[in-house]
């Protein structure tokens, strides 16, 4: 008896989206695209406060950058009439780049936050319609200790706490990790801990290049980050943070992301270098720790493990938290591989795409 809901991924590429879903027994993949076809799309997802509704960020070199949005759980797009941008003149573009869309509280239905290309965090009241940006952030006065890292210079990895809506973070590169208590007006860094050898000072309050961070949504006060140097992880919110790159062959990456049912459940995908920039010594291996980090493991079967010379970006991987676990990355070889036990097996969804910049799984009513 077929289920009545769909697994779908929103995989964002360099040139444009793909929809590719399943029925929950996640047996056999069907695909649909390109959508929004041409252009680069950084982040999507479908909105957990409203079933059937989703967003895209599209860049493109000579069109420019827009957000796009569905109302029939990501099959057709259309484009919305504003965009979050800095007031002309404050910098050389008011929008390089779109890089991040975060749903507001569970109880914010209209909220959306941005986080873009110039660093600068935004607020939409009303789907996406009108922005505003949120000084508190953008004139932090620790700004001007912030700078350009190789992959942009951009405000991402935006999470509300479920608990409360006055409760954000989000993540700068390079600048570090922030966490406002006022709903987005004031803002404090929360970098202690946290190593930065390419500074002058190894453990600054800020500049840090942070590559990804994520709150677990079951234990709010359970962060990770994937930084430029190391792999870290905090149980208070951010005040303070563990290293836990030891056992991994690399402390270089993009990618980390959770279990959504075990805040102890971690995965991620280690690069060669800060210069090679690819999965280490050609094997593409994805490492999963079970006790918050404190041990990991390769899982290896069904992954290329020799010449297999890729990049997983920052957004490229996601965990669909069905029973057991679903883990889906893509590749910069546009990729895209799947487990549905927690990473003990993988197959190839869907290969030669075009480069794979975002992964993002829901569960939809059919």
């Amino acid at each position: 008896m077929s289920s009545p809901n769909q697994l779908v991924l929103l995989v964002g590429t360099q040139k444009g989206l793909f929809r590719i879903s399943t029925e929950l027994n996640r047996n056999a993949w069907n695909l649909e695209g390109p959508l929004i076809a041409g252009y680069e799309i950084l982040h999507a997802w479908m909105d957990p406060r409203m079933p059937q509704h989703a967003y895209a960020t599209a860049n493109h070199p000579i069109w420019g950058c827009h957000i796009y949005r569905s109302h029939d759980a990501g099959h057709s797009w259309e484009v919305l009439p504003h965009v979050p941008h800095h007031r002309q003149g404050l910098y050389a573009q008011s929008l390089k780049a779109i890089w991040y869309l975060a749903p507001g509280h569970p109880t914010q239905e209209k909220v959306l936050y941005a986080g873009i290309d110039p660093p600068g965090l935004f607020i939409s009241q009303d789907d996406g319609h009108h922005w505003t940006p949120l000084p508190g952030l953008n004139e932090h006065p620790s700004r001007d200790r912030w700078e350009p890292a190789r992959g942009g210079f951009a405000v991402h990895s935006i999470y509300i706490d479920p608990r409360t809506p006055h409760r954000l973070y989000c993540a700068v590169s390079a600048g570090g990790v922030f966490r406002s208590e006022d709903a987005g007006t004031s803002w404090i860094p929360i970098n202690r801990g946290v190593r930065a050898e390419n500074l002058p000072q190894r453990y600054p309050d800020v500049g840090h290049n942070v590559h990804r961070m994520v709150l677990h949504p079951k234990q709010p006060d359970r962060l990770y980050r994937q930084c430029y140097n190391g792999t870290y992880r905090s149980d208070d919110r951010g005040n303070h943070w563990i290293e836990i790159s030891q056992g991994l062959p690399s402390d270089f990456g993009y990618v980390i992301v959770v279990n959504p049912q075990d805040p102890d459940m971690v995965y991620v995908i280690p690069e060669q270098s800060s210069h090679l920039r690819t999965t280490v010594d050609g094997k593409l291996r994805v490492y999963r720790s079970s006790n918050g980090g404190a041990d990991w493991e390769p899982l290896t079967h069904g992954l290329p493990q020799e010449h297999a010379y890729v990049t997983v970006l920052r957004e490229a991987m996601d965990c669909d938290g069905l029973s057991p676990n679903g883990v889906y990355f893509g590749t910069s070889s546009g990729h895209l591989f799947g487990s549905h036990d927690n990473g003990e097996h993988w197959e190839l969804i869907a290969g030669f795409l075009p480069r794979i910049l975002s992964v993002k799984t829901a569960v939809v009513e059919t």
